[in-house]
């Protein structure tokens, strides 16, 4: 039997020790709904581009720790992200989204068809008009960035396997001036090119 070579930190363990007190973590403790809880600075927490989560630059191996972190996280309306727990917050730094998109299923065809991905952190989203995608194309390589909304802001990267997958489900659809190249799920229509 082998060691866990990335055993949590006493900053880690404090954190998840607050967040198991026996207090709701509803996501209604954000940053902002909960004026009144200690300010704790920085966490030293990154979350990569990849989704893997960084303490004071080691990676936190332990999933079920990062799904419990990942249970509080916050991004509010500025842009910033927190980890907000019953009895305190602080910032993390987060490289791009704070998921990914590892896995998708599809159901229906045509504009009854339903998409369904999975994150890294294994929880199931529904692409529909309340969890939508986006494209964004990036001004140097003019690869796309998609993305799909997880909960509350929090977006997760979809993998390029995953888009090259979706891809090939994608339709033509009219659009003013031409047509768009996008996705059908759970009757709402989605571009791929990046488009509005």
């Amino acid at each position: 039997m082998t060691s866990d070579p990335t055993p949590p930190t006493d900053d880690t363990q404090k954190i998840g020790v607050s967040m198991a007190h026996g207090q709701s973590s509803d996501a209604s403790n954000s940053s902002s709904n909960a004026p009144n809880l200690p300010f704790c600075g920085d966490f030293d927490i990154r979350i990569a581009s990849d989704g893997t989560w960084f303490h004071e630059g080691s990676p936190i191996g332990r999933k079920p720790l990062v799904k419990l972190f990942s249970s509080v996280l916050r991004r509010e309306e500025d842009g910033e992200y927190w980890l907000v727990t019953p009895v305190e917050r602080g910032r993390v730094i987060v490289d791009d989204a704070p998921f990914t998109a590892v896995e998708f299923s599809v159901s229906g065809v045509g504009k009854r068809q339903s998409l369904q991905f999975r994150t890294n952190l294994d929880a199931w989203v529904t692409l529909d008009a309340e969890h939508p995608l986006r494209v964004e194309i990036d001004s140097e390589t003019n690869e796309p960035r998609p993305y799909v909304l997880v909960r509350d802001r929090l977006e997760a990267l979809i993998l390029r396997s995953v888009y090259y997958g979706l891809a090939e489900l994608a339709v033509e659809e009219p659009a003013e001036g031409g047509t768009r190249f996008g996705l059908w799920s759970n009757g709402s229509f989605f571009p791929l090119d990046g488009s509005a």
